[in-house]
């Protein structure tokens, strides 16, 4: 049996170094939060930017697909080069990327340059959530669902205080702004620094320890069933949350006319609901089954959808909590779900899950722009508003198998 630390690397064996590396976890989960603040400022100022560059909802979703199209392409990729060759400080030179990115948006003259300032974030993102997802996992003591979900709240209130920065520092002192947003890669960049070491410590440490065992549970066909229907599901969601950061501020002030930075708050309202359920969805998977979190989550958002295209103010800001909660919960399901289907590929399978199924949300977005357009973006709200439906296919899942 062929041994050593790239084989460890997999991080399906839980041990005393993992138990004692949850700091890391938590580490991991700030660089999320600034990662995901830097990314979430693009969205926060499509109102701004839309106005500066006289930008159609066309070139708004096209943006949106810039950024997600990078991540998109390149995440899978990533995680499938790293689980069979780790790159030791490949976290933080991906933010150095975001870094740059942020740098041309603040000073971009033209649409071009934005949709490379996309770009570039995009890639920040292809390199730091396959690696990052992959040590959080190795550094969880065992309670990977738990470590998921700390590592995604991160990103999510990162999401989420993306907007609320935006209002308060770019939407007053214009564009040019932005650029502060970069000392937030500079920190990040020190922190995975460290994050870097602790890992090639732990690689060290694991070099000569036997190899996990990475048979599937299932038939391979059942697995690539199963892998396709996870993807689907987390297709729809992001389909939906696109709705929500790229357009959810225009929807508000044409239905209820009020100010933009109003706007970005109700916004940060979806965003921060999804922090906390992602913070939950993790612990409970680990404690009834991330198949059932995945039923409750996907299916359960169903009538609080509904209804959100028709609301006024007030139950539109109820709604978007409840939204925003109850669907953030399936997602660090769904990852150790996958992740447990195919042990030894949790590179791939956060680069699939993070990167490819959120650039399938850009796409969407895209469309979505053009649809807008034509119908307007209230009608966008009236047709999302039944994709939950496809939770149904929750159904095709095998059962839940757990890691060792």
């Amino acid at each position: 049996m062929r041994v050593g630390p790239e084989n460890a690397s997999a991080g399906e064996t839980p041990n005393a170094t993992t138990s004692a590396a949850f700091s890391v976890v938590v580490a991991l989960s700030i660089c999320h939060f600034l990662n995901d603040t830097m990314q979430s400022v693009l969205a926060a100022i499509y109102p701004i930017l839309k106005i500066n560059y006289a930008l159609s909802f066309t070139q708004i979703g096209l943006l949106t697909f810039a950024f997600q199209f990078t991540a998109s392409l390149l995440q899978p990729a990533i995680g499938a080069y790293t689980d069979k060759r780790p790159i030791g400080y490949a976290l933080p030179v991906g933010m150095g990327f975001t870094l740059i990115g942020l740098l041309l948006l603040s000073s971009a003259g033209y649409y071009a340059l934005l949709l490379v300032a996309a770009g570039l974030v995009g890639f920040g993102s292809a390199v730091f959530h396959p690696e990052s997802s992959r040590i959080a996992r190795l550094a969880s003591g065992g309670r990977h669902g738990t470590a998921q979900s700390v590592f995604q709240v991160g990103g999510n209130v990162g999401t989420a205080s993306g907007p609320l920065l935006a209002a308060f520092i770019i939407v007053p002192n214009g564009q040019a702004s932005v650029v502060w947003f970069g000392l937030a890669a500079l920190c990040g960049m020190v922190i995975l620094t460290w994050v870097s070491r602790w890992y090639g410590e732990f690689r060290r440490a694991a070099a000569g320890r036997p190899v996990p065992d990475t048979r599937l549970a299932h038939s391979r066909r059942r697995v690539i069933l199963a892998l396709v229907v996870l993807a689907l599901l987390v297709f729809t969601k992001n389909i939906y949350v696109a709705s929500f950061t790229s357009f959810y501020t225009f929807f508000v002030i044409e239905r209820f006319d009020v100010s933009v930075q109003d706007a970005q708050v109700l916004l940060f309202v979806f965003l921060g609901a999804m922090a906390a359920g992602t913070l939950i969805g993790g612990p409970i998977g680990d404690r009834i089954g991330t198949k059932l979190v995945i039923w409750v989550s996907i299916l359960g958002v169903l009538p609080f959808t509904l209804l959100l295209p028709y609301a006024d103010l007030f139950w539109t800001a109820v709604l978007t909590a409840v939204i925003g909660v109850v669907l953030a919960s399936a997602f660090p399901a769904i990852v150790v779900f996958a992740q447990e289907l195919v042990p030894g590929r949790v590179g791939l399978i956060a680069g699939v899950f993070f990167g490819f199924a959120f650039g399938m949300g850009g796409i969407a977005a895209a469309v979505m722009g053009q649809v807008a357009d034509v119908k307007g973006i209230i009608y966008v709200y009236q047709i999302c508003s039944f994709l939950p439906f496809l939770g149904l296919l929750t159904i095709f899942l095998p059962r839940q198998v757990k890691a060792a």
